[in-house]
């Protein structure tokens, strides 16, 4: 079931739209991955490069890309900003869906450099349309004007890391042009266990992510189950065989108010 409340980026939404970790390969997805009919030109055109690695393409049926940026309204020339890039399997997505002229921005905490620092700087160096910055999130305002805002299974990390998450999505909010959007993915817990099992197991109750950013100002827009798995039962290590790849996840997409 797709939940889809006022915004008016979704309204419009094909009908073929609704029917792990961060990194390393996934285990347990195997099926081919299809770009389905719908999806904006601008998002097939990028999920469908062949410039892509092949180990990103292999996570393509678990994490569904097409369905999920055309959710979240990405399109060409938008300002993005990914929080959390380490891996870049997203980063060169956008990259190719905002073209040469828009623009991605990776920003990322210290703690997360032996994960993807290199890659990303990497990454930036070789793309006009991307910068990478690594510094504390609390530390002063975000690019201002973005269109988008991405954070991808690490929410659950950034608390028991030290972020102050109130900061942190007011940052965001304050990133963001009217209209922009915020999307959050990641791995679920049990209903109601909140921040309980971030550190132990790397998953978030979906419900306190929806409180906190909504308190930042936000207006939750999409929630969406697109990425459920009712064969996880929501307790164990996402890096767990059988679990890598194919947790139940939360997609959520908030809009600030125009």
């Amino acid at each position: 079931m797709l939940r889809v409340r006022k915004s008016s980026f979704v309204s419009v939404i094909p009908a073929a739209m609704l029917a792990v970790a961060v990194l390393g390969p996934t285990t347990g997805i195997a099926q081919e991955y299809m770009i389905p009919s719908g999806t904006p030109a601008n998002i097939r055109n990028a999920v469908g490069s062949d410039a892509r690695p092949a180990e990103d393409r292999a996570r393509d049926a678990g994490r569904k890309p097409a369905e999920v940026l055309t959710l979240a309204g990405l399109e060409s020339g938008d300002h993005v900003i990914e929080l959390g890039s380490f891996g870049n399997y997203y980063t060169r997505i956008l990259l190719g869906a905002v073209g040469s002229s828009g623009q991605v921005d990776m920003i990322d905490v210290p703690r997360s450099e032996p994960f993807g620092g290199e890659g990303s700087r990497a990454l930036a160096a070789a793309s006009d349309n991307a910068t990478y910055t690594l510094r504390d999130y609390e530390a002063g305002a975000f690019p201002q004007g973005a269109d988008l805002v991405f954070l991808v299974l690490h929410y659950h990390d950034l608390q028991p890391w030290g972020v102050d998450m109130a900061v942190l999505n007011r940052a965001v909010f304050d990133a963001l042009s009217p209209g922009g959007r915020f999307v959050v993915i990641d791995h679920k817990a049990e209903d109601g266990s909140g921040w309980r099992d971030a550190e132990s197991v790397h998953r978030i109750g979906a419900q306190v992510i929806v409180e906190e950013v909504t308190a930042a100002g936000f207006e939750l827009s999409v929630d969406s189950d697109l990425l459920a798995n009712a064969d996880d039962d929501r307790s164990g290590p996402i890096f767990a065989p059988g679990s890598r790849g194919a947790t139940d996840r939360a997609l959520l997409v908030f809009t600030k108010p125009e």
